[in-house]
This record gives C-alpha cells, structure tokens and sequence, in this order.
C-alpha cells in the first residue's frame, strides 16, 4: 500500500468537540504510511461570498484547498445540528466547491462518521452532508455508517475516546473503506481499469 494522506475535517468548533476527538481516535487507529491531517480552523474561515472569487482566495480558504487538493481523499466528522449541518461546516464545503470550473473537491474520496450527545446520533445530519457531497461528485464510502450515539459517555474529560471496541472496529472498517476508495480512484484517474 503506496503511503496516503487524508485531510480530515470536523464541522464542530466546540473546543472538546465529540466529533473533533472521534478524528483523533480515527488518526490513532490509522495503520502505518497512512497520515489524517486533522482541520482544526473551520471558525477562521471568512463566510462564503461569490464576490472573493475573482481575486486571490483569502489566506485561510488557500490553505484548505491547497490542503485539500494534494490529499488522497477527505474525512468529515459533524455533529447534528436541527437535523442537519451545522453553518461552519457549510461554509466550509461552499468554498470548497468553487469556483465552479476548479472545486477542490470535486472527484476526492470522502468518509463521513459523525458523534452526538443525542439517542440518534447523527444520521440525519450524514444524510445531509452526504446529498450535499454527491452534488459536489465526491464519492462517499458507503458502509459503515459511523453515527456514534450518546457521545458524552464516550469521551474522557480530555476529549480522548474511552475503550470502546466496536466504535473502535467501525472506525477502523471505515478508514478501509476509505483507503480503498482512494486507491481505486487514483488508478481511474490514471487511466488503469478500476479494481
């Protein structure tokens, strides 16, 4: 397995966000040669305006795209928020998805898990977020769903996630999924028949 980097996301700007320590636990669980470049800035992102868009991007919407751009594929971790995504991670997603002719995220693998305090998790918040991805051709791991319910018995006070095998297991199946994902893309962007 050629080495990968995944630029991952958390659309929570809680400074011990559920969703922000599920990427760190994801990062701890990644196998070697497999780097995640956890984002931890989506409250310094200005608002999307169509209007930045004929001069140079604002410095922070650079970074995450040049970020974006050289990774093998995206993680997004949200939260729930009124049965969808909160507007941080939307921001987020609008600058990435432009301009139009050149989104950064068009045609980058994408896994989406998800943690909340609430009995439901967060699937109605990953089926937002995964409408919003398909519009945008980014292909999603379709399986497992990770929506970690009753988050706040799941993490420590430090934001660390406590013992927990199966979380542990679909996180893992997740970032396989993922990695395949990346590698199949890769080979059809270079031509090779898909695996």
């Amino acid at each position: 397995m050629p080495d990968l980097t995944f630029v991952a996301i958390s659309g929570s700007l809680r400074r011990r966000s559920h969703n922000t320590g599920l990427l760190r636990a994801l990062r701890e669980l990644a196998p070697p040669g497999v780097t995640l470049d956890i984002v931890e800035s989506l409250g310094s992102l200005p608002h999307f305006n169509q209007d930045l868009e004929d001069g140079p991007a604002p410095a922070p919407i650079a970074d995450l795209r040049r970020r974006v751009r050289r990774a093998d594929g995206v993680v997004i971790a949200t939260p729930e928020y009124n049965s969808s995504i909160p507007g941080a991670l939307m921001n987020a997603l609008d600058w990435l998805s432009r301009p139009a002719n050149d989104p950064s995220l068009r045609g980058k693998p994408v896994a989406v898990l998800g943690a909340s305090p609430s009995q439901f998790g967060t699937a109605r918040a990953q089926l937002v977020l995964r409408q919003i991805l398909h519009r945008i051709q980014a292909p999603v791991v379709a399986h497992p769903e990770v929506t970690l319910f009753r988050s706040h018995e799941r993490f420590d006070a430090g934001g660390a996630m406590t013992g927990d095998e199966i979380t542990e297991g679909l996180l893992r199946e997740l970032l396989a999924g993922l990695i395949d994902l990346a590698e199949r893309t890769s080979k059809a962007s270079k031509g090779a028949a898909p695996v």
